[in-house]
């Protein structure tokens, strides 16, 4: 018997008109992809805050406020311990300057923690959902520029 596949990968951009869309599929590296941000607070109500206005402002599709964590890092030659609130942000790559900028105004750190990991796939509805989450604020950023 021959192994059945889970899951059917196809990039964004290979959808023939008229044809179910794939379930899973790849990013193409288009603007468009979605990207998960890693960063940081220094406490809790500034992490709801922070996750609060990224969202309402359509910078990102899903802001999660995760558990207190200690960061251990080296600062101005001193190891520093700190205790902190992870944050996730789901957006598009093509909100990325505004979304640091905003970030950044919005955070009291000096360099506030903004990683960028890449999402080689995802469900296609998903996806589509952080995309269409962030048009207003790429919409706005365009008229502005």
């Amino acid at each position: 018997m021959e192994p059945v596949p889970i899951l059917r990968l196809k990039t964004m951009t290979d959808q023939t008109p008229g044809e179910d869309p794939a379930l899973v599929v790849r990013q193409a590296g288009a603007p468009t992809d979605t990207v998960v941000v890693l960063s940081t607070a220094p406490d809790d109500l500034l992490a709801k805050r922070i996750a609060h206005v990224l969202v309402e402002e359509s910078l990102v599709a899903c802001a999660q406020v995760g558990p207190a964590i200690i960061s251990m890092y080296m600062w101005q030659g001193e190891l520093e311990g700190t205790d902190e609130v992870q944050l996730l942000f789901k957006t598009t790559a093509d909100t990325l300057p505004a979304l640091y900028a905003r970030l950044c105004d919005l955070h009291p750190y000096e360099i506030p923690e903004f990683m960028v990991l890449g999402v080689p796939a995802g469900s296609r509805a998903y996806l589509d959902w952080v995309a269409r989450s962030t048009r207003p604020a790429v919409q706005a950023a365009t008229r502005d520029a």
